[in-house]
């Protein structure tokens, strides 16, 4: 199976040397022709992947989109707010039998529309899968044992790509809830700001421990409206991310939050680094379909206010720490 991945981002990048490092022929495309040749020459993405490695043969880098089109499997691995622009880019070049994977963690913020469903509606594939779970690009390029879940409708061209992805240290599970995957992918970005925010704050254990259980109740809740299967969210893509994505030294959500609760700006922040804080952006179109079909999402809400400077990290706190007292579950 040849394939492609579009974008070389870390995880991009990280995932092209996988398949690349797994004796598979695979293309990288690169937005910026000059960053492109840069990576082909060193052999390394030293803006997005510095110190990793990448194999000489069998990763072929490009810029252009035509050529990297050429393939069974595509692999997307833009920021979702950017994927609405590159696949109508796509799609004069992509051929009707093309597979695609796609690698971002968030909803369309026009359509309101999860990746797969947008890749299913711009490009016309019927074989649209989405991959999730605790993946950091700094890790999987490093080779440490990491376990994903493959989300798509054709369980049977699933397992094949199950098998294709896999390696002595990348294990890939198998489901057809892409719904939950993906909308689990979304919500656990949110939930790490706010577990960066006590972190800014100078909390600790106890209160971080309270917001990944909290959190996941609201990514229960919420996957609940849309059909999504509970077991989906206490999966590598719920459970086991939203752990990972809160706690993790490589997480930018969590960083990100850390700034906000040492009082630093959103606009500030995002105008010190060129890399993608996939929580901001969820977190405004995840506080708009909560609010409009009634889901009670409190963190979210809060994650929000926040974000809009309509609260202090510290007032925040008080204001969740006094809601009224409930019963523990998951419709609280």
């Amino acid at each position: 199976m040849k394939a492609s991945v579009i974008g070389a981002g870390g995880w991009g990048t990280a995932f092209a040397r996988l398949l690349a490092t797994n004796r598979h022929t695979v293309t990288l495309w690169v937005r910026n022709p000059i960053q492109a040749r840069e990576i082909d020459r060193l052999r390394e993405n030293r803006k997005y992947l510095p110190g990793v490695p990448l194999p000489k043969k069998g990763l072929n880098i490009t810029s252009s989109l035509s050529e990297a089109s050429r393939a069974e499997l595509i692999i997307v691995a833009v920021p979702s707010f950017a994927m609405a622009e590159l696949l109508d880019k796509l799609v004069p070049f992509v051929e009707e039998q093309t597979a695609f994977i796609n690698l971002a963690k968030g909803i369309d913020p026009t359509t309101e529309k999860p990746m797969s469903e947008l890749i299913r509606s711009k490009i016309g594939a019927e074989a649209v899968f989405t991959l999730s779970g605790p993946s950091h690009a700094e890790e999987v390029g490093r080779d440490i044992p990491t376990a994903v879940v493959l989300a798509g409708a054709d369980l049977s061209l699933g397992e094949e790509i199950q098998h294709f992805l896999s390696s002595s240290r990348f294990r890939v599970y198998l489901t057809d809830d892409i719904r939950g995957v993906e909308l689990c992918a979304t919500v656990k970005n949110i939930i790490a700001l706010a577990s960066g925010v006590s972190d800014g704050l100078g909390f600790g254990d106890n209160s971080r421990g309270a917001l990944i259980s909290r959190g996941l109740a609201e990514m229960v809740r919420f996957g609940r409206v849309f059909g999504a299967r509970q077991e989906t969210f206490f999966g590598l893509s719920g459970l086991g991310d939203l752990v990972a994505t809160c706690t993790s030294k490589h997480s930018r959500n969590r960083f990100a939050g850390q700034q906000l609760g040492m009082g630093i700006p959103v606009d500030e922040i995002l105008a010190k680094t060129d890399k993608v804080i996939e929580g901001v952006y969820a977190t405004e179109i995840v506080h708009s379909i909560a609010g409009s079909r009634g889901i009670e999402m409190p963190i979210t809400d809060g994650v929000w206010r926040l974000l809009r400077k309509e609260v202090s990290p510290s007032a925040l706190v008080d204001e969740i720490m006094a809601r009224p007292p409930k019963r523990e579950g998951i419709s609280q």
